[in-house]
């Protein structure tokens, strides 16, 4: 195919990228922007495969088979509630691919005996550091989210120091490969060091920043892609690389100011668990003799004379699958002639957007899903607030005491509202380790069961009245 012809096909996919990103920023068109945006990969895929520098179609094919086999059944049996695992491993597919390409690239290069340029080899050292990082940062996260290793912050004395002079290994390392191409055992060196070094920046990052960190990823993957496109010298790869390493760096930012955290914060705080617990007040002090437990019969009879209920969905709820039952109640309550309305916290959840999918999944209408700004004046006018296990995100300790870990941190004014039930299984705390005074308000009852199970009960005690 011709350079012209290939670059117009790139430049089609390219607008089919940001038409279909445009549609993803609605649930209504977020079904035609994800096709649309699969067209234009389609497009530059085959485009890229009719070109003659191509190798063997066999080894390709069997690529797509053994990959779209994985694929077909990830997308089958993983369950919405294992999404964010699901995009942590495609983030670190994404660099793992790159840095593999990259190195691949480099040997080819080296192996012919071709002119090596000095962009070219800073484009792989740049792929093979972002790509590293990302591939094994990206399996940590999976890891914490699937609960193999500890959601809290794992830290050690000197680890930002060690960090540092990785970081600073890697960049020399980098450096040697770019003054000696040949050198091409020193790219594989700069992947190990690198490796270390992803594993060892997002292990200290507690399981309540999971949202910022994967967000992050997926940013890193996208330069990571980028970086690769120069390598190849690919319009199309540049381009879309750049687009995903873009919206991950915005969503990233949008993820922070959501926390009022910066991202240094985020990466270097350590916040979470017994890390981020040290100083703040007993769960006895906090609790002791104030928690009012309650029942499904109860909640239930103030149910029925509310006029305006706002649902509010943590990780509780996806543990639980109770997305549907959400549903059910909701559909109940405003049969009896009730206002049902939905707060969601930016981060509440494993990854950006996670309560939105959850709940479209249970075809909760998007317009009954409100933001921080939208529901949080609505509050005061409420009747009832019912909490499905979320924590930090509604610990109005985070308006009150400047030396918490969470103090400044945007939350859902749930406390103001005139009866505030809480389904949670226990007491614990959150990823922030720190015990929720909203527990134990005067207005505040506490159904202690799983979310589901609760909300089973709740609808059956509602459908009695």
């Amino acid at each position: 195919m011709s350079t012209a012809l290939i670059n117009l096909a790139y430049l089609l996919a390219s607008v089919l990228f940001i038409l279909g990103l445009k549609g993803l920023a609605h649930p209504r068109t977020a079904v035609r922007g994800n096709l649309i945006s699969a067209l234009g990969m389609l497009i530059a895929v085959v485009v890229t495969l009719l070109d003659k520098s191509i190798v063997d179609y066999t080894v390709i094919l069997a690529g797509l088979v053994v990959g779209g086999a994985i694929g077909a059944v990830a997308a089958v049996r993983v369950p919405m509630t294992a999404m964010p695992e699901m995009v942590a491993l495609f983030n670190g597919f994404g660099g793992g691919a790159s840095t593999l390409v990259a190195g691949a690239a480099l040997v080819e290069a080296i192996s012919m005996s071709a002119a090596v340029t000095t962009d070219f080899t800073v484009a792989t050292v740049f792929s093979g550091l972002v790509g590293s990082v990302t591939f094994w940062g990206s399996l940590v996260a999976f890891a914490k989210l699937q609960g193999i290793l500890s959601g809290n912050p794992i830290l050690f004395p000197g680890q930002h120091a060690l960090n540092a002079v990785l970081l600073i290994s890697s960049l020399a390392v980098g450096g040697y490969i770019v003054s000696d191409p040949s050198q091409t055992m020193a790219y594989w060196v700069l992947v190990a060091i690198a490796s270390v070094l992803g594993v060892l920046i997002t292990i200290p990052i507690g399981g309540a920043d999971m949202p910022v960190v994967i967000s992050l990823l997926n940013s890193y993957s996208g330069i990571a892609a980028a970086s690769t496109g120069f390598v190849l010298n690919n319009n199309m790869l540049i381009i879309a690389g750049s687009l995903v390493g873009a919206s991950g760096l915005i969503l990233t930012n949008i993820m922070c100011k959501a926390m009022n955290r910066s991202l240094a914060n985020v990466l270097f705080g350590g916040v979470g668990g017994e890390a981020a617990a040290a100083g703040a007040p007993s769960a006895d002090s906090v609790y002791a003799g104030k928690v009012k437990a309650t029942s499904a019969e109860e909640v239930a009879m103030l149910l029925e004379n509310a006029r305006r209920v706002i649902i509010v969905p943590g990780y509780g709820m996806a543990v639980s699958q109770a997305q549907h039952q959400v549903r059910q109640l909701a559909d109940l309550l405003e049969a009896r002639g009730a206002e049902v309305l939905y707060g969601i916290h930016p981060v509440a959840g494993r990854m950006p957007g996670h309560m939105n999918v959850l709940l479209a999944e249970a075809k909760v209408p998007y317009e009954k899903l409100l933001d921080m700004d939208q529901v949080n004046p609505l509050f005061k006018e409420t009747d009832v607030a019912i909490v499905i296990g979320a924590n930090d995100v509604v610990n109005p300790v985070a308006r009150t005491d400047p030396n918490s870990p969470i103090a400044g941190m945007p939350i859902l004014d749930v406390d103001q509202a005139r009866t505030v039930v809480i389904i949670k299984r226990s007491l614990s705390p959150g990823f922030a380790g720190i015990p929720n005074p909203l527990f134990a308000a005067d207005n505040a009852l506490m159904y202690f069961s799983d979310g589901k199970k609760a909300l089973n009960e709740l609808i059956a005690a509602v459908k009695e009245l």
